[in-house]
Parts: C-alpha cells; sequence; structure tokens
C-alpha cells in the first residue's frame, strides 16, 4: 500500500495538473475573446468598403485549389475581392497563397481566376510565399510596401487576420466572404481558436517569415510577379 505521504504528493500533482489545465483553456478563450473584440469594428460590408480612401490594395487570402480550380471557400474570396475592385475601394489586387511546390499552386489559380473575370493583369500581385496569415500580412507590409488594406477572407479567419495586420503597423479593415455554408465549417472553427493563440504569440515576438527578398511596390505592375508560362495571354 501506497504510504500517506506518497498519496498526499500525488493529490497535489493531480490538483497542480487540473489548475493548470483550467488556467490553460481561461487563457486560450480569454486570447480568442480579446482578439475577435479588439477587430470587429473593422469589418465591413462591401459598400463601406468601397467608400474607404487611399487603399492601397485588396489582399485575397488563399484557402486551397483542387487543381486548377480554387476551393469553394476560395472562389468566394475571390469574388468579393474582385467585386470590391469593381466597386474601385482600390486598383490593385494581391493574390497571397501557398505556392512553395512546383505541383501546387494557389496564387496563380487566383489570378487566373481574376484574369478570367476581366481584371487586367498587371493589377493584380502574387505572393508565392503566402504560406500562413502571419506571413501574408508580414510580406505585404514589406515586400509590396502596402500601408492601407482591405483583407478578403471568410469572418471566422478575418478577426484573427485583422489582428495580426493591426499588430504588424498596416491599417487594415476586412470584409467577410461566407455566403455560404462549408463541408468542415466546425472542425475548422476549432483549429483557428488554437491558431488565434499562435498568432497571439507571433505577434509579440514577430519571427520574419519563410521568405523576404526584394521590394515589389504594389502600387506598380503586378505582371513581374508573373510566372510567365502559366499566365494566360490577354
Amino acid at each position: 500500500m501506497l504510504k500517506a505521504s506518497t498519496k498526499k504528493r500525488i493529490f497535489r500533482m493531480f490538483i497542480i495538473i487540473v489548475l493548470l489545465g483550467v488556467l490553460g483553456v481561461i487563457s486560450v478563450f480569454s486570447i480568442n475573446g480579446y482578439i475577435k473584440a479588439s477587430a470587429k469594428n473593422r469589418i465591413l460590408t462591401l459598400d463601406q468598403a468601397s467608400k474607404l480612401d487611399g487603399v492601397d490594395c485588396i489582399l485575397i487570402l488563399g484557402a486551397g485549389v483542387w487543381g486548377d480550380r480554387p476551393t469553394h471557400m476560395l472562389e468566394d474570396r475571390l469574388k468579393f475581392g474582385i467585386t470590391l475592385y469593381e466597386m474601385n475601394a482600390s486598383g490593385r489586387l494581391l493574390m497571397s497563397g501557398d505556392h512553395g511546390r512546383k505541383n501546387y499552386d494557389e496564387v496563380n489559380v487566383m489570378k487566373n481566376y481574376a484574369i478570367n473575370e476581366g481584371v487586367p493583369s498587371s493589377d493584380i500581385f502574387m505572393d508565392h510565399a503566402g504560406f500562413s496569415t502571419y506571413e501574408s500580412l508580414y510580406r505585404a507590409r514589406d515586400i509590396f510596401e502596402a500601408k492601407k488594406v482591405i483583407i478578403i477572407t471568410q469572418e471566422y479567419h478575418l478577426y484573427r487576420a485583422l489582428y495580426v495586420a493591426d499588430k504588424l503597423g498596416l491599417d487594415a479593415y476586412g470584409v467577410a466572404s461566407n455566403p455560404r455554408e462549408y463541408v468542415g465549417q466546425s472542425s475548422r472553427e476549432l483549429r483557428e481558436i488554437l491558431a488565434r493563440v499562435k498568432d497571439f504569440l507571433y505577434v509579440i515576438i514577430k519571427p520574419e517569415p519563410t521568405y523576404l527578398g526584394e521590394s515589389i511596390p504594389v502600387s506598380g505592375n503586378g505582371d513581374i510577379t508573373n510566372d510567365i508560362s502559366t499566365i494566360p495571354s490577354q
């Protein structure tokens, strides 16, 4: 049988573990509540966003592709971003996504979609190294020299994107692009809870993104970001 002193030590350890677990849960939900509260006033309607002055670019965040087609989530982001462009919210679109492998390319799919909708190629920039929300916003600031942006993504994701943008010094507003239900949304929203905690810490530490490089001002010509073989002729 265990000695009384050993039982007490085990009980104390158990209590400590439980308290740490409770503290962790409270911290996670406190951070999530703080991020959502701090960003909600910068979520606008299409009409409100179109009336903003001095917007450097409309930043559309990647959301996966099926071969040469955008996923439903990404298609909705593109539609909303293109609509804002057509409403003259900004004369530039910045497509930021994952093109870290030859056989997976979000940004050219995004650009081709916009071109097919009538947006001139020169008005569309591609960030081939937007591997995460944090990296997309960091690079929008440092590589593309954007200062004021409208971010397009689904609402559950938009809170974090706006929070990160603010902490990186961007004057950012957002439009939520979720006109329909998406398969697997419940699991995405659960993952987003942890992602908010991760980026809450990231914007304190401010690590550099995977890739930096020479500046490509978004005020210029978007064709400088083209992959020559994959952009259709106009």
